[in-house]
């Protein structure tokens, strides 16, 4: 017998799940994303990568703005779907619609709860250095990703992931794992287990304000945040008045006593600079206003006066 399922996503994240459950054979009965929004320099309005697939599949789809009007409850209740599956969807489902489904609702979340609950937790765990992050399947509750918990699967950091590849490692994994469980999900079979309370952390939202790189900080911590915030929104760094775009970067084996920023070197890596601590973070990637991404290295000689050695980033 198939089971009636919803699924409610809205980044290139969720679309990966939608693509395994379409590739399982779901009866996906409807899809809920996000509207089209304005994007690219002519703010054309772009469907998003859940609602592109979809159509693909032809695959019906809705687009509330929010749960607040009845029409839209009602459509949601009227599919009468066993279970709902939400990943990435963006919007806050109220209690009516959480209750709809037979089996209620659940959501692939990218870490391993209970920490890094909230809007950011792939950013969080590489900015905060750590060692492995996941995906958890939980049960959906009023309360933010503080359901019980079905599957949780763990996936180490490399010292090379980026928040693009550690997205797209993660993806993988939840697409797989709820593949892999869903047979179960569905017959009831798996034991919710309470998240610890005590050790909930909060991924808060990434802002543009944590871009600047501060160079009194060790150069480890630095590598992180470069990593973390590729490819959006970017670390940066300013020299001469100019803002740099930092796309990769690593902790250098210099040590220095010179101030932090100080350059104290241009070689076939990148620039190396001064960093807290008597560190020193190599530049390996960067990008200059109006210009794409080139190694640090070359542009660095194609200037060799403002990237002389003893000028300070800032």
């Amino acid at each position: 017998m198939s089971h009636r399922i919803i699924f409610a996503g809205t980044p290139d994240f969720a679309a990966v799940h939608l693509k395994a459950l379409i590739e399982a054979d779901c009866e996906i009965v409807a899809v809920y994303t996000q509207p089209d929004r304005p994007a690219g320099r002519g703010h054309k309005l772009t469907p998003s990568p859940v609602k592109s697939l979809a159509l693909e599949h032809q695959l019906p789809v809705y687009t509330p703005v929010n749960f607040k009007d009845e029409a839209d409850l009602s459509t949601w209740e009227s599919h009468q779907a066993d279970l709902a599956i939400v990943v990435a969807y963006g919007l806050i489902l109220p209690e009516r619609v959480l209750h709809a489904p037979r089996l209620g609702c659940i959501n692939v979340h990218g870490s391993l709860l209970p920490k890094w609950r909230g809007a950011a937790p792939i950013q969080r765990a590489l900015l905060n250095g750590d060692a492995v992050t996941g995906v958890t399947i939980m049960q959906i509750v009023k309360a933010l990703d503080a359901g019980a918990m079905l599957v949780k699967h763990e996936l180490p950091i490399t010292p090379d992931d980026t928040s693009g590849t550690l997205f797209e490692r993660l993806a993988q994994l939840g697409a797989n794992t709820l593949v892999e469980s869903l047979p179960a999900i569905l017959a009831q079979e798996l034991e919710p287990e309470a998240q610890d309370e005590a050790a909930v952390t909060y991924a808060q939202k990434i802002t543009k304000d944590e871009c600047p790189l501060d160079f009194s900080k060790p150069a480890a911590q630095l590598d992180l945040q470069v990593r973390g915030l590729n490819p959006w929104p970017v670390a940066t760094c300013q020299l001469e008045g100019v803002t740099y775009k930092v796309f990769a970067a690593h902790a250098a084996d210099n040590t220095s006593s010179a101030a932090p920023g100080t350059i104290l070197e241009v070689n076939a890596s990148g620039i190396v600079v001064a960093c807290g601590d008597g560190s020193a973070l190599t530049l390996v990637t960067i990008q200059a206003p109006g210009k794409g991404k080139v190694a640090a290295c070359d542009f660095a000689r194609s200037k060799k006066d403002l990237f002389a050695r003893g000028n300070r980033f800032v």
